[in-house]
C-alpha cells in the first residue's frame, strides 16, 4: 500500500503520496495540467527567483517578529535546498495555466513548506509549516509571480549581453580583415557605389553593439519590484516593518539593489517591463535575421551567385545533389527570429488584455518572454563560433564585380555633372564595357586620370576621394 499523507485546503482534504514534496494545491492542478506537455520547471529561473523571494521573506518576517525564528530558519534551509537543485521532479505543472500562475505560486510554497516541515518533524505535512500560513506570509501570487520573473530575466539578460559583445567583437574582427577587400555596394538589389567588405561587418559590428546597449540598459528594472504590495498594491497582510526588511534581504540574497516600484498600483496594474523586454529581444532577433539574410545573400553560389564570402560548410545541403552546402546556421538565426515574433505578439497582446487592479497573463509573459530569451541567447555563439569566425573572402570575385559596376559612372556626375554619368552610363551598356573603359573612349579621361577616378577602392573612401576630384576638376577648370 501506498505511503500517503492527508493534506487540507479551502476546498476539502485529500491523500497525498508520501514520496512527493507537493502538496494538495498543485496536485488538484495536476487534473487540468498539460495542455503543452511543456512545464513551467522547463525554465527554471522563475523558481529559483521564488525561492529567494520566499527566503527574503521568512527572514523579513523573523526580523520583524512576525515568524517564529525556528520556522524561518526552516523555510530558509528548504529555499536554499530547492535552489542548489535536485527538486525538479516536485514541480510538474504545465507551462499554460489560469489563475496568474497561483499553482506555481502554491507549488513552490508547497515544497519549501514539506521540505521545512520535514527539517523541523522528521515528516512531511502542514502542523509545524504550513504553505499559505508561514511560508507564503504577507505575500500574494499577485506580488510574488511578477517580482519573481523581474528578477528571473537578469541573468538571461546577462548572457545575452554577453555573448552579443563577443558577436560583436567576431564581426570587428572580420571588418579589420576585409578592410581592403572593395566590392560593388548594393541597394534595392541593384548595382550601387563600391564598399568594402569591411564596412559592411563593421555596420553588423556596430548593429550587434546598439542591441546589447538597449538590452543592457533594461537590466535596472529587473530589481524593481512590487513585493510588500500582496493582493492589489495596498500591502494588506503584512506587518509593520515588513517592506523594509524584505528589501534589505532580498538586495543581500541577489547581490543587487533591490527597491519597490514606486506606485505599487501601477506595477500591479501594468507589467508593461515585460513588453519592453519583449521588444528589445525581438528587435536583436531580427537584427541577427537581417544579417543572417546579408550572410545568405553575399555567399550564395557557390558558381551562380554572388559569392563573395564563403561560410563555413557544416553539413550536406541536399540529399540528392552532390557538393551543395546550405547557409544552415543563418537559416537557423532567421526561424529563430519567426518564432520570436510571434513570441512577442503574444506578449503584447497579453499586456493588452490586462484589465484593473492586476494582469493575469503571467503564463503568457512567462513562456514566451523566456522562450525568446533562451533562443536568442542560445543563437548568438552558434553563429559567431561556426558561421561568423570562420567567414572568408572571394577578393577577386569582389574586386571584379566592383570594377565592371555601372555605378562607377556616379564618380562621373560627380565631377562632369549629372547628364555626363548617364551618358557614360548608357555607353556602358550599349557596347558592354566597363566605366574606366568608357569614359577614355568618349574622351572624357586619359588613361592616367581613369587609373586614378575610376577606382572603386578609392571611391569606397570619400574622405580621400573628394579632394580628388576637387582638384581634378580644378585642374581642368569644370565648375558646374
Amino acid at each position: 500500500m501506498t505511503d500517503t499523507r492527508i493534506e487540507r485546503d479551502c476546498l476539502g482534504e485529500m491523500s497525498i503520496p508520501n514520496d512527493r514534496y507537493y502538496g494538495i494545491q498543485t496536485t488538484r492542478m495536476l487534473k487540468v495540467s498539460g495542455a503543452a506537455g511543456f512545464p513551467v520547471i522547463a525554465y527554471p529561473d522563475m523558481h529559483i527567483a521564488l525561492c529567494k523571494i520566499k527566503k527574503a521573506c521568512a527572514l523579513a518576517n523573523a526580523e520583524i517578529g512576525a515568524l517564529k525564528p525556528e520556522i524561518a530558519k526552516a523555510i530558509e534551509q528548504a529555499c536554499d535546498k530547492v535552489i542548489a537543485g535536485g527538486f525538479e521532479k516536485e514541480f510538474p505543472l504545465d507551462m499554460w495555466q489560469g489563475g496568474g500562475y497561483t499553482c506555481v505560486n502554491m507549488n513552490v510554497n508547497e515544497v519549501i513548506g514539506n521540505l521545512a516541515n520535514e527539517l523541523m518533524t522528521g515528516h512531511k505535512g502542514q502542523d509545524a509549516v504550513h504553505p499559505n500560513t508561514h511560508v507564503n506570509m504577507a505575500q500574494s501570487t499577485n506580488d510574488t509571480i511578477p517580482s519573481a520573473t523581474h528578477l528571473a530575466i537578469a541573468p538571461r539578460l546577462d548572457v545575452i549581453v554577453a555573448e552579443g559583445e563577443k558577436l560583436a567583437d567576431a564581426f570587428d574582427a572580420k571588418a579589420k580583415e576585409f578592410k581592403e577587400i572593395v566590392k560593388v555596394g548594393r541597394t534595392c538589389w541593384q548595382d550601387a557605389l563600391p564598399v568594402t567588405l569591411g564596412q559592411e561587418f563593421s555596420g553588423f559590428a556596430s548593429a550587434v553593439r546598439r542591441q546589447v546597449k538597449v538590452l543592457r540598459a533594461l537590466r535596472g528594472g529587473c530589481f524593481e519590484l512590487i513585493m510588500g504590495g500582496n493582493a492589489v498594491g495596498t500591502g494588506l497582510g503584512a506587518a509593520p516593518g515588513y517592506t523594509d526588511a524584505f528589501y534589505k534581504h532580498i538586495s543581500e540574497i541577489v547581490g543587487e539593489t533591490v527597491h519597490p516600484n514606486p506606485n505599487l498600483f501601477d506595477g500591479f496594474q501594468n507589467p508593461d517591463f515585460f513588453l519592453a523586454v519583449s521588444g528589445a529581444v525581438k528587435s536583436f532577433a531580427v537584427t541577427l535575421s537581417k544579417i543572417s539574410k546579408d550572410l545568405r545573400l553575399m555567399s550564395s553560389g557557390p558558381r551562380a551567385g554572388w559569392m563573395e564570402i564563403n561560410l563555413p560548410a557544416l553539413s550536406p545541403g541536399s540529399s540528392i545533389m552532390p557538393g551543395k552546402i546550405n547557409p544552415t546556421v543563418p537559416e537557423m538565426v532567421i526561424q529563430i527570429a519567426h518564432q520570436v515574433c510571434g513570441n512577442d505578439v503574444a506578449i503584447t497582446m497579453a499586456v493588452d488584455e490586462g484589465e484593473l487592479d492586476l494582469n493575469v497573463w503571467d503564463a503568457t509573459f512567462y513562456k514566451c518572454l523566456f522562450e525568446n530569451m533562451q533562443i536568442l541567447g542560445a543563437e548568438i555563439p552558434i553563429l559567431r563560433e561556426h558561421c561568423v569566425e570562420g567567414i572568408t573572402a572571394n577578393v577577386a570575385r569582389c574586386k571584379t564585380e566592383a570594377l565592371e559596376s555601372i555605378a562607377l559612372s556616379t564618380v562621373v556626375a560627380a565631377t562632369f555633372g549629372y547628364p555626363e554619368g548617364v551618358r557614360v552610363a548608357h555607353y556602358c551598356e550599349e557596347k558592354g564595357c566597363d566605366v574606366k573603359q568608357a569614359v577614355i573612349e568618349l574622351k572624357l579621361m586619359t588613361p592616367e586620370q581613369a587609373d586614378v577616378l575610376v577606382d572603386p577602392l578609392l571611391m569606397a573612401e570619400p574622405e580621400k576621394m573628394a579632394p580628388i576630384v576637387a582638384r581634378f576638376k580644378k585642374e581642368l577648370g569644370i565648375l558646374i
